[in-house]
């Protein structure tokens, strides 16, 4: 533990990366614990992280025509059971409602684990000629997926999202807009969260349930673990088939369209924490940092402080920014190691020899750097520096990433990187599913993805020795 600590220790993530997790997300304030199990509250300042993720998604979907619905919260058994795969791959998460009020269902009820069936029964009685489509749907909501072992953001049982279902007339179209969505997934990881990704389909086994091709976007933790970051799914006219779902086309003949889903959670906030998050708590790219600005009178009983702190501000409100000015009895040193704690980009400090000298002491949270900056180009300058700590995250991300991918021409060697090193360990592939099982028996690894930029790694798979005419990622994963 670092011994200049001045609010609550948090363990170092270097004697203990999970601990080190649970840490901050609890003493940063984002999450309480419930009184169910993988039922996580939170809490005012974490709930301000995700409202800025989704004000940021939300614009990018309207941007690209979608407009926001809202399903119910209950599926009848039957609904579900209309598409096999889908239903399987769910069944082991699935909570159901029995009882209502005090007497028995007719039907028993499932809790949404996601709401695909509920979108194609509407679209079932929506739905009549090519003129209707495409549907560009989306809808804000909380779902429930009954995991056996839970962590807040990364891993509960009920959590938030979104959940995006388009429907097409075409395979070309659904599929354009299956790319097109994860492309907006990676604009808002990259741009927005600082947070580099690898773009890529998954293999058949890793894929969601129900669909023809899932997209992905992996991005790597700080510990060198992968955490899947968002996902966007090609069903095809699987769905179609299933529910009934047909238009008439130009030609007026009876056609089944094509769907597609897609989907970002809260999970992505664990993403945040771990990618960007030191030893001394949150650290948060500025652009959906609650508060962007933390000004903190020094020596605040002395005349003018204060008030001179709170006109600050305002001045930064009013450029713009997301400013908190805390005025509070404990000392400057604790306040700024629980804002350190809570990731604030930005920390405005101001004393009496500061007013004295018309500056200001702007310190950045990325890098501890401290700058005298004059109060006539206070505006200007936090503005600048915000854009600086936002490309300085991405970069030593970045770096994180590129500088732990690894080549392997076997699974024993693969196996001795993840050992060793982590990361990620990039092979050429045959497509075998029983190449896949042997990896993950050997090395501890599962695939991540199918880059879209493939690389050549040699010809042959490094499990079974075949041909091999595609490169993959693996990695162990959040």
């Amino acid at each position: 533990m670092s011994k200049d600590k001045k609010v609550q220790q948090i363990t170092d993530m270097e004697v203990d990366f999970a601990q080190w997790y649970t840490d901050v997300v609890t003493k940063a304030e984002l999450v309480d614990y419930s009184g169910v199990k993988g039922l996580f509250i939170l809490r005012p300042y974490g709930y301000a992280i995700w409202e800025n993720i989704q004000s940021a998604l939300d614009a990018m979907f309207k941007a690209t025509g979608h407009v926001n619905v809202s399903m119910p919260l209950l599926i009848p058994e039957s609904l579900l059971q209309k598409e096999k795969d889908h239903v399987e791959g769910f069944a082991p998460e699935c909570a159901w409602v029995t009882i209502g009020g005090s007497e028995q269902l007719p039907e028993k009820l499932c809790i949404r684990p996601t709401s695909e069936t509920l979108f194609c029964d509407h679209w079932s009685h929506v739905l009549h000629s090519w003129r209707d489509l495409p549907f560009l749907y989306n809808q804000w909501c909380s779902v429930l997926r009954w995991e056996k072992t839970t962590r807040p953001f990364l891993r509960g049982r009920e959590f938030l999202w979104q959940e995006g279902h388009t429907l097409h007339a075409t395979a070309e179209e659904a599929v354009e807009e299956t790319e097109r969505m994860l492309n907006v997934y990676a604009d808002l990881t990259e741009n927005w969260l600082a947070m580099p990704v690898i773009k890529g389909v998954k293999t058949d086994k890793e894929k969601f349930a129900g669909a023809v091709n899932t997209y992905t976007i992996e991005c790597m933790m700080h510990d060198r673990k992968a955490l899947q970051a968002g996902t966007s799914h090609y069903f095809g006219d699987g769905f179609a088939k299933a529910f009934d779902i047909s238009f008439n086309d130009k030609n007026n003949t009876l056609q089944y369209p094509h769907q597609t889903s897609w989907g970002l959670s809260t999970r992505i906030i664990g993403g945040i924490i771990m990618t960007h998050g030191d030893n001394s708590g949150l650290v948060l790219p500025p652009r959906i940092a609650p508060i962007q600005v933390v000004v903190i009178p020094v020596a605040a009983h002395r005349e003018g402080v204060t008030e001179t702190a709170l006109k600050l501000a305002e001045r930064l409100r009013q450029a713009g920014l997301r400013v908190k000015t805390d005025t509070g009895d404990q000392s400057p040193g604790w306040k700024f190691a629980e804002y350190e704690m809570k990731g604030v980009p930005l920390r405005l400090e101001l004393g009496p020899k500061d007013i004295e000298n018309n500056q200001c002491v702007l310190a950045r949270r990325d890098s501890g750097v401290k700058i005298n900056v004059p109060l006539d180009k206070l505006e200007g300058e936090a503005k600048l520096l915000l854009d600086d700590i936002q490309s300085a995250l991405y970069k030593k991300a970045k770096k994180n990433l590129d500088e732990n991918i690894y080549p392997a021409y076997s699974a024993e060697e693969a196996r001795d990187i993840i050992r060793e090193k982590g990361g990620f360990i990039k092979t050429m592939w045959c497509g075998g599913a029983d190449c896949e099982n042997k990896m993950k028996e050997i090395a501890g690894v599962s695939s991540r993805c199918i880059p879209f930029e493939q690389e050549k790694l040699g010809d042959i798979c490094p499990v079974c020795g075949k041909p091999a005419g595609k490169s993959i990622l693996w990695g162990i994963a959040y």
